[in-house]
């Protein structure tokens, strides 16, 4: 539906004015006009107007290569899940670091602006289900205000997105309890968390405000609890230490997280989290020292430097680091090491894309069991940063971004680069990258996914060649996460599988209407095509 403009609202002289209706309608209207503003709305509108245009009359974009070789062997299966008027963002099916954890078990999803309570499938009875979602403070305002710009064409002024938990991101622990970053309180921090505080990390990096925090819910008891966090959170997952550290993004100037053991042991969600500052060794003395330069402050030799970039995505390593990926251009991926008594111990390092290789902006990051860092580039590249191959010195006051070129390693996307651009990369816009640590799908341990959000399909990198995982209905797949579980390691291909959802914000986009639900979608790999 996107390539067709809705019926009933109104007549417009051109497609461009049309586009400009289009985009102001609904409770995202506000959002999508200050977007396109940020890139010219003019020139933005005009293409998309030339696009619907030449669709209209009858041109269509060159056809996608057929499925090659293993790619004959992908098994797709599909439920309907959540409802109509809600959408998702991201699902969970096991703990990130045991994946055989749940297995044959339940799948829960994230609803992020759109409704109070957690998707549920039971994949082996085909049945669907709610836990319902609630605040602290009833006085936490919805995430989505009811303004609209225009009446939506599909649902006309009813304001359907109505989360106050504003749930992004689920994951397992190894208890079989589900984490999600999750709004608990209105903004305004309490008082431990503010200057003048006696919190450790308070003392050092005080935080006014939060405007999601964390909750937890076992569904052995059926009870959800809230964690409110002086940071604010995005993504989360676990660390593998002796406390179960949760870490977390999305706290702008700081990185939270939260001892897991203790919270459990102690019941304090104040003493049980932490924050940190990102600052950068950069007198080369290979400790952290306050006093350090802000981030607007060039680089001084004596002193230490704040980063004033801030986690978007988050990925504990094997070795203890943490690594994150840092929006914008050129972006950034940061290693954080926590060190013996974080935040003061904690040191950070920045590690910019090859500018002059045309490689720019990460989103979505992660890690492998070699503590490889695999980030999607709005470059149209998969790409790899392996600090084992940095030849320089990895602080001191050159250690400030593009100090280690050899590390990286760009894979460009299956997809042509558009129309008139030379510049290596491609067309793709990958929402994020997953690794597949642990071979749940069939490509092999340590295997980064993409997700290939203009390729409607997942984009797995196997020996420097991508496979790609094509959803062929309904059209237009568009994931935002995915994880992988083992259901019975002895059960051949049967036993593993990918799992994602449908993430886009507009189910009713899709081909089959307005009543269309978002979707869970299972992958899976035979060894031949006709593999029983």
């Amino acid at each position: 539906a996107t390539r067709e403009l809705p019926p009933g609202r109104g007549h417009f002289n051109t497609t461009y004015d049309a586009w400009m209706r289009r985009i102001q309608s609904g409770q995202a209207g506000g959002n999508m006009m200050s977007t396109i503003n940020l890139i010219g709305a003019q020139r933005a509108l005009a293409m998309f107007a030339d696009w619907t245009d030449r669709v209209k009359a009858g041109e269509v974009p060159p056809p996608p290569p057929r499925p090659q070789g293993v790619e004959r062997n992908v098994v797709i299966t599909e439920w309907d899940w959540a409802d109509a008027k809600a959408y998702l963002h991201d699902e969970v099916s096991t703990d990130r670091r045991n994946p055989t954890l749940n297995a044959n078990g339940l799948i829960y999803g994230a609803l992020e602006l759109s409704a109070d309570y957690l998707p549920v499938l039971d994949p082996t009875k085909n049945a669907i289900s709610q836990v319902k979602l609630t605040v602290r403070d009833p006085a936490t305002e919805p995430a989505q205000g009811p303004m609209m710009l225009q009446p939506s064409p599909y649902y006309d002024r009813e304001v359907m997105w109505t989360s106050k938990n504003n749930v992004h991101n689920p994951m397992f622990d190894e208890k079989g309890r589900v984490w999600i970053t999750s709004t608990v309180r209105p903004p305004d921090n309490p008082a431990y968390c503010r200057e003048g505080s006696d919190h450790p990390s308070a003392k050092l990096t005080p935080v006014a405000r939060a405007g999601r925090h964390l909750a937890v819910y076992d569904p052995k008891t059926q009870k959800l609890t809230h964690i409110s966090t002086c940071f604010s959170t995005h993504h989360l997952m676990f660390a593998e230490d002796a406390n179960h550290t949760l870490w977390t993004s999305g706290g702008g100037a700081v990185v939270g997280w939260l001892n897991r053991r203790m919270f459990d042991e102690t019941g304090d969600e104040a003493k049980s989290q932490g924050w940190t500052a990102l600052v950068l060794d950069t007198n080369g003395n290979g400790r952290r020292d306050e006093g350090y330069v802000g981030t607007n402050e060039p680089v001084d030799p004596a002193k230490d430097k704040r980063y004033g970039g801030g986690f978007y995505s988050v990925s504990p390593a094997p070795d203890g680091s943490v690594w994150g990926s840092v929006l914008g251009y050129p972006g950034a991926i940061v290693r954080l090491v926590p060190g013996s008594n974080p935040p003061a111990t904690a040191l950070a390092e920045v590690y910019e894309p090859p500018i002059d290789r045309h490689a720019f902006s990460p989103r979505g990051a992660d890690v492998d069991r070699n503590g490889v860092v695999w980030a999607a580039l709005a470059s149209g590249h998969l790409a790899s940063f392996d600090r084992r191959k940095c030849k320089g010195p990895l602080n001191g006051p050159k250690a400030t971004g593009q100090h280690c070129p050899e590390g990286w390693t760009l894979y460009q996307e299956p997809l042509p680069q558009m129309k008139g651009v030379n510049d290596p990369g491609s067309a793709e816009a990958s929402y994020y990258t997953w690794v597949d640590q642990f071979d749940t799908f069939g490509l092999g341990a340590n295997t980064p996914i993409n997700t290939g959000n203009e390729s409607e399909g997942l984009l797995a990198l196997k020996d420097g060649k991508f496979v790609v995982l094509r959803v062929p209905y309904p059209m237009g797949y568009y994931t935002k996460w995915l994880d992988g579980r083992i259901d019975d390691a002895r059960g051949g291909w049967k036993g593993r599988g990918l799992w994602s959802t449908i993430s886009t914000r507009a189910p009713f986009h899709m081909e089959t209407g307005k009543e269309t639900t978002s979707k869970v979608i299972k992958f899976q790999l035979r060894p031949d095509p006709l593999a029983k």
